[in-house]
């Protein structure tokens, strides 16, 4: 039987890779629709039921959300939680509403909590307040998990959740001041590339913070694959973590270094320690997800990296900057 799937956030960097994945899997059969905010307020209840009621999601991927970097975080915390629980609830009470099969929605690893033990998992996403620069996002994400277990405790329903790490690759923010780390370092690098007034050995790639800070990082194309087999296999309403290994955290540095690698920099890096660093680490396990995956074969950093410079070079001028 032909599912209708829908894909909120669909035009964003997930959403991007899924649909790069659904044309190259079986889940092609289905019926998608790739959801972007232009075409749909979700924040509106009335609007978000006129979308429900014209397209009948047998199935929903709920990636849609108010997003930024560290320091849009920090500034923005109010905004963060407002627009994300409006999101969220409207979602998932239209999808309990029109009798959803199954919904898998998007969390974040900065949701845990931020003294803690590592690495973390699933059980401990409610343990401790999460890290203060993004507790607004934070939260607003945690009560999905809530509501998720709310939902079937009353109702039966299977809706939950995943966790990735930190995501990167084609179709990501570039936009200074609110993009994420990766892309925002990509950004910044091939600016400072482009610049003809200075000479290639001469230029100066500046990084924010020290460069200390670890992170786990997950290609979207992987992460896309992932989300279609929780789609398709997992039937617990308790949170998986989808990350990479333990032993595949880098250090900003290292991204760093990695990115100049891939545009073939000849300049020299620094740290603007002036910058805030934000949490040191938050490692996650992905144990429970080997057990269920063991033979998931992630794509290695320096390719992603190496890919995603190369997709955005070759779509600079329509790239999200």
């Amino acid at each position: 039987m032909t599912r209708n799937i829908l894909v909120t956030g669909g035009t964003g960097l997930v959403g991007k890779a899924i649909e790069t994945v659904v044309t190259t899997s079986a889940c092609k059969d289905d019926n998608f629709l790739f959801l972007s905010s232009k075409c749909c307020d979700l924040t509106n209840l009335e609007e978000t039921r006129k979308l429900f009621e014209k397209f009948r999601p047998t199935h929903v991927i709920h990636l849609a959300a108010m997003v930024g970097g560290l320091f849009h975080n920090m500034s923005n915390n109010l905004d963060f939680l407002r627009k994300n629980m409006q999101i969220n609830d409207n979602v998932l009470a239209l999808c309990h509403e029109f009798n959803v099969k199954k919904v898998v929605s998007c969390l974040s690893t900065c949701i845990f909590p931020d003294k803690t033990t590592y690495p973390i998992d699933e059980t401990m996403v409610h343990n401790g307040p999460p890290h203060d620069s993004n507790y607004g996002y934070s939260y607003a994400k945690r009560f999905i998990d809530i509501t998720n277990r709310a939902y079937y405790e009353q109702y039966g329903h299977i809706f939950t959740s995943v966790i990735p790490c930190n995501v990167f690759g084609p179709h990501d923010n570039f936009k200074p001041g609110v993009s994420h780390v990766i892309p925002g370092m990509i950004h910044r690098l091939y600016e400072t590339i482009r610049n003809p007034d200075i000479p290639e050995t001469e230029k100066i790639f500046t990084v924010f913070g020290t460069g200390k800070p670890l992170r786990q990082f997950i290609y979207s194309l992987d992460l896309a694959r992932l989300f279609l087999w929780t789609l398709d296999h997992y039937d617990s309403v308790k949170p998986l973590i989808l990350s990479v290994d333990e032993e595949d955290e880098v250090s900003i540095s290292q991204v760093a270094e990695s990115i100049t690698k891939a545009f073939e920099f000849q300049g020299k890096i620094e740290f603007d320690t002036s910058k805030a660093d934000g949490q040191f680490k938050k490692t996650a396990s992905n144990k429970k997800l080997r057990s269920l995956v063991p033979d998931f074969k992630f794509t290695p950093f320096s390719e992603a990296i190496k890919d995603t410079v190369t997709w955005y070079k070759a779509n600079y001028e329509k790239a999200r900057k």
